[in-house]
């Protein structure tokens, strides 16, 4: 009996042992990891504009643009449309500038051309700079000055909201408006806008 008991004494000491060892997965562990989303699913965590807002406000936007007859005759005639910053005239922070270029690419993928927003200007004029005044660059491969086009139509818009609290509510509303104008006329060719309302219970 006594050679039992303390031939027992390894076993249990490594199995005590073993049960203070403890291990993270860094993909399982609570709290940890990084796991992949559905970037379409719907996003409910806030009452701020998130990415669904950003999502369906530039799908409505872009399908109400390319039913205009005017954009099939841009298209048709090869003409160039330009973008504004969207303005953000709520109290919270975001970047307004995912709306345009979502809108511009999806017009891109159909047919539409576009050039750079002239808060991007200055890139291009450091780069045609560049190429003809370091002495760099053959003459006869350099981009050359006074050769960019101008667009014809501009797309601009603004995103305003009314934000309501009382009893345990919160309750916001957005208004995402966007116009296509007519640079040389300054005519308003075409506007649409999207509203979301977003109540948080808390």
């Amino acid at each position: 009996m006594k050679f039992c008991r303390f031939s027992l004494l390894p076993a249990l000491l490594a199995l005590s042992l073993s049960a203070c060892v403890t291990t993270n997965s860094p993909t399982t562990g609570q709290g940890q990891g990084v796991s992949y989303g559905d970037a379409k699913a719907v996003e409910t965590v806030s009452t701020d504009l998130g990415s669904t807002d950003i999502q369906t406000t530039s799908e409505k936007m872009t399908q109400s643009l390319l039913q205009t007859p005017l954009l099939q005759d841009i298209v048709r005639q090869r003409g160039l449309l330009m973008a504004s910053p969207v303005e953000n005239k709520t109290s919270e922070y975001f970047d307004t500038k995912l709306i345009t270029d979502t809108v511009l690419s999806q017009l891109q993928k159909n047919g539409v051309r576009y050039v750079i927003a002239g808060d991007e200007m200055q890139n291009q004029v450091d780069e045609l700079r560049r190429q003809n005044q370091s002495g760099l660059y053959k003459k006869s491969s350099t981009a050359k000055v006074g050769n960019m086009q101008g667009a014809q139509y501009r797309l601009d818009g603004s995103v305003s909201s009314i934000v309501k609290r009382g009893g345990g509510v919160k309750d916001v509303y957005y208004k995402i408006n966007m116009r296509l104008i007519e640079i040389e006329s300054g005519v308003v060719e075409w506007s649409d806008e999207k509203e979301i309302r977003k109540v948080l219970n808390y």
